[in-house]
């Protein structure tokens, strides 16, 4: 950084009015912070002034958590800009000092993960699956709904693990996001509800998801396959009104859909009782865990059957996931289909830019005609509004997504987006897991995130369903 700039970040603590630097300890006591000194520098850190680098440092070596790292990161919850589900403020298990400055000089350390040129489809080495989903043993009336959407070669996910579901096995799942994770525990599911009506018994399945919008998309999923089966799903979300919910609730649906917080809540109001459900899929459980929804998940599976059947799907695969699976699984069978970090259909690169340009840069880049449908990732809840925002004045078509949005308002924008009404979808990584948007060209990473995991996560957008996708990463 010149001088000009790290002056010019430094300016707040000046002594002409200016709080005193409290990362520097200069053997005396630090004066107190004004709110006016507080509210400043929030605003030049989310408006893109950076820090100056010796700053950075000191950070870094810091182990006293939130306080002097709190207004990089919105507020000084780890994960708190990232507003992922029903308690998106809430801070993240990994604690206030992890996700901070030290995984984002990791990020820029090691640039030559972040680019990467896309296989061609010739160069790619081809799954070939064992099954076809004609070949599984599942109710024909299902047959029939998966053929009708399309669906005529499983993927290497739904290939592997469905038979063992159909089986009753409990399964821990391991795939790249995208690999249709979703229709693997759907379609046996389906099934075997089916199969315990024919025989005169009730059977439930729970599905707890980290997000809300991951949640929808799973019913959307379900209602193809369910489609004129008489089998019934709730979603359970917070954002959204809860009295439709236990309305729902009371009828007994065979499907429960949701998120752990409104879970737990809808317990501890008495409308949701687990004691008869005889399956659960924790999907997405490693990001579960990153959002601090370990205790709600322990609590909730307390309070279902002791022997059940129990599906566990997982991006990554972590001495935390390791013990949840100890704890929850029964003699489980391990698929894994990984086979990288990130996938060959996406070509990656990074755009090396000062902090005072991005704007700019992003406006350039978004006019070109090949960038059709388009995420914008950003860092904190109040950063992405404020981006769609100058994207719009800047006469570019965009919406965003976070967690202080409310649960119709994402909605909207995401069907906005979906449909190509706006072509900018600005977002936290609220959008990161789980959802599927067809036909996104490129994925820009206008902050980094906060670890490497995440980068894969968010870039896995594009370059869906054998097309390829772009992704840049923003750089100062």
């Amino acid at each position: 950084m010149n001088q000009k700039n790290d002056t010019r970040s430094r300016g707040p603590r000046r002594s002409s009015g200016g709080a005193p630097n409290r990362s520097r300890s200069g053997g005396g006591r630090p004066a107190p912070v004004s709110s006016a000194y507080e509210a400043g520098m929030r605003f030049a850190l989310e408006n893109g002034f950076k820090r100056p680098a010796t700053a950075a440092v000191e950070f870094k070596r810091s182990r006293s958590g939130g306080g002097s790292r709190g207004p990089r990161r919105d507020g000084g919850s780890s994960r708190g800009g990232f507003g992922g589900g029903d308690r998106g403020s809430r801070g993240s298990s990994r604690g206030g000092g992890r996700s901070g400055g030290r995984n984002y000089q990791e990020m820029n350390v090691d640039l030559s993960k972040l680019v990467n040129k896309a296989t061609a489809p010739a160069e790619v080495e081809v799954y070939t699956p064992t099954h076809a989903f004609a070949d599984f043993a599942v109710d024909e009336r299902l047959k029939a709904n998966i053929a009708n959407k399309g669906y005529t070669t499983p993927t290497p996910i739904q290939d592997q693990s469905i038979p063992y579901v159909l089986a009753g096995k409990d399964v821990v799942g391991l795939a790249n996001t995208g690999t249709g994770k979703t229709a693997s525990f759907l379609i046996p599911l389906i099934d075997k509800v089916l199969k315990f009506r024919a025989l005169g018994k009730d059977e439930r399945v729970l599905v707890m998801v980290p997000t809300r919008e991951l949640a929808i998309q799973i019913e959307e999923e379900f209602f193809g396959f369910a489609k004129g089966l008489g089998i019934a799903s709730v979603t359970c979300v917070g954002g959204a009104n809860i009295v439709p919910q236990i309305r729902v609730l009371k009828r007994n649906p065979a499907f429960v859909i949701g998120t752990p917080g409104r879970l737990k809540d809808l317990m501890e109001r008495r409308e949701l009782n687990l004691s008869n459900f005889g399956t659960v899929v924790l999907d997405e459980a490693d990001r579960m865990l990153d959002m601090g929804f370990i205790e709600d998940m322990r609590f909730i599976m307390s309070k279902m059957r002791a022997e059940r059947h129990t599906l566990f799907f997982s991006a990554t695969m972590s001495r935390d996931i390791e013990r949840l699976i100890g704890d929850f699984l029964t003699d489980p069978v391990q698929v894994r289909v990984k086979t990288r970090e990130t996938s060959h259909t996406i070509d990656q690169d990074v755009v090396q830019v000062h902090h005072s340009q991005k704007f700019d840069k992003l406006v350039e880049i978004l006019k070109q005609d090949s960038f059709e449908k388009v995420l914008v990732f950003g860092r904190t809840k109040h950063g992405v509004e404020r981006l769609a925002k100058d994207l719009r004045s800047a006469g570019i078509r965009s919406d965003s997504i976070h967690g202080n949005k409310t649960h119709s308002a994402r909605q909207k924008a995401l069907i906005a987006f979906k449909r190509g009404d706006v072509r900018v979808l600005t977002a936290t990584d609220v959008a990161a897991r789980g959802l599927d948007i067809s036909g996104v060209s490129h994925v820009i990473n206008y902050d980094l995130p906060s670890t490497y995991e995440d980068y894969t996560h968010r870039i896995g957008r594009t370059g869906r369903a054998g097309k390829t996708g772009q992704a840049l990463t923003f750089i100062p």
